[in-house]
């Protein structure tokens, strides 16, 4: 279809193929007692890497390439992705270290993350510097600092949003897919090709990876696939809305809504408890829909057991981000409607984990 975008493919495809036959030794260090593990058996961690180098190569091929996109053939200049990849550096690659070894805390990684978001902030000149309030636009356009720290800390905080919702084979990978796509539509409908260009070459990347990764779990995105997929979408998201002034920017939140609303909610919950916001629990929201909506599986071999049920639940959270996805594509130069659909997932949200947690599970949810 898209050479850029096949070559992202086909390197991710390869590269995770490698890692499941050479790097599973790595996985002895990650604990069989952690809360968030819901797999049998050694599986690489690494497959973060292997999208990074896809769709670094896609990007870094641009020049020679080029991307087809409709009747308009777009070239990624070195002026335009080199900044991209310094900005994803430290995020990635720290998240990377940490699925190796298991080594780096939260806080250390925290800061990697603002790390990258002060790249992003500094090379690509990101900033937020509307949010579809008058009187917060009025702040903004007056005050660039704040609309600087806006960025800064929504490049910093999704990756982690990403994070928490990585829990199941194909579940944040899709996600990613879906929002990215949702990004290069609306790219293309202002006529913004290379942006487009960019978080294509990210889906081709995640879909060689989702290869091995959906249904059969060979191997896992990790810390640095989950803050990949934040860094990438966080820019894109901005940086759309910034070139753009028909974009809504509560089309980004609408589309993002999902990792991002979990992320608030799991550290309200966990403060509420008297927790850390930072300490790892099996209470996120896909967790309860794999252990009380998820039916169980009969099988003799338990390993095989664990993964058919890891294996349903994806598909639950798959329509769950489709059904932002859709409406924020639908409206996405819609201020009032996208604000009311945020309305309504957030609420919907709650009802529902609440209907969960005590044995009511909605209707709506099958």
């Amino acid at each position: 279809m898209v050479l850029l975008i096949t070559l992202s493919f086909l390197v991710a495809l390869v590269l995770a193929f490698v890692l499941i036959h050479r790097t599973q030794g790595h996985t002895r260090h990650y604990s069989d007692t952690m809360p968030q593990r819901f797999h049998v058996g050694n599986v690489p961690r690494l497959g973060g890497l292997a999208i990074m180098v896809g769709m670094s190569l896609g990007w870094g091929f641009g020049p020679f390439g080029g991307v087809v996109l409709g009747d308009f053939k777009v070239h990624l200049m070195w002026s335009q992705v080199w900044p991209w990849l310094v900005a994803l550096a430290p995020a990635v690659l720290g998240g990377a270290v940490e699925d190796a070894t298991q080594r780096l805390n939260a806080k250390l990684r925290l800061a990697l993350t603002a790390l990258s978001a002060v790249l992003a902030w500094w090379l690509l000149d990101v900033s937020i510097r509307r949010l579809g309030i008058p009187l917060a636009d009025g702040w903004l356009q007056t005050m660039p600092w704040l609309a600087a720290t806006l960025a800064i800390v929504a490049i910093c905080g999704l990756p982690h949003a990403f994070n928490m919702i990585d829990g199941y084979n194909g579940l944040a990978g899709i996600v990613a897919v879906m929002i990215c796509l949702a990004l290069a539509h609306v790219s293309l409908q202002v006529g913004d090709r290379e942006l487009a260009a960019i978080v294509l070459c990210a889906v081709g990347a995640t879909a060689g990876f989702l290869v091995w990764n959906y249904p059969h779990g060979l191997i896992f995105a990790g810390d640095g696939g989950a803050y990949l997929w934040g860094v990438v979408t966080a820019i894109a998201s901005i940086l759309l809305v910034q070139r753009h002034p028909t974009v809504s920017p509560w089309f980004p939140m609408l589309l993002l809504i999902y990792p991002v609303w979990e992320a608030i909610f799991s550290i309200y919950r966990k403060a509420a408890r008297g927790g850390s916001p930072g300490a790892a629990d099996a209470l996120h929201f896909h967790q309860l829909i794999h252990r009380r909506i998820v039916r169980n599986v009969f099988h003799h071999d338990d390993a095989q057991q664990m993964l058919m049920r890891n294996n349903r639940t994806s598909p639950y959270l798959w329509v769950i981000a489709g059904m932002t996805t859709l409406p924020a594509v639908l409206f996405w130069n819609n201020t009032a409607v996208l604000m009311a659909f945020c309305g309504l997932f957030a609420v919907s949200y709650v009802t529902a984990y609440v209907a969960i947690v005590r044995f009511k599970v909605p209707r709506w949810i099958p």
